[in-house]
């Protein structure tokens, strides 16, 4: 994994669902993360659900903090609805903070 991908995690991971105090990371809300030979970010990333109240904002959120880290030439987010978010998605981590 390249320094650049790791930072990107690391900036993904402060970012929290403001209904669900787990970060976006360990929620299995982000599907792809792929760094280009420029350094250009391409993530694919859900929300819960479509009728997310931050279906907007959230997405925003993570390509604005994306982009500021030293290094990022460019972002592109892709907000996919397939597969359907569920709780499987998930890490281990997630599902013990949640009891689940």
């Amino acid at each position: 994994m390249t320094d650049i991908k790791k930072k990107v995690i690391e900036e993904i991971k402060k970012i929290y669902d403001p209904e669900i105090p787990v970060n976006i990371y360990e929620l299995g809300l982000i599907y792809k993360i792929k760094v280009d030979d420029k350094n250009k970010i391409d993530i694919d990333m859900t929300l819960t659900s479509p009728n997310c109240p931050v279906a907007e904002s959230l997405p925003k959120q993570v390509k604005d903090n994306i982009i500021k880290i030293e290094g990022v030439s460019d972002v592109n987010l892709n907000l996919v609805w397939e597969p359907p978010w569920d709780k499987d998605k998930m890490s281990e981590a997630a599902k013990l903070e949640l009891n689940i």
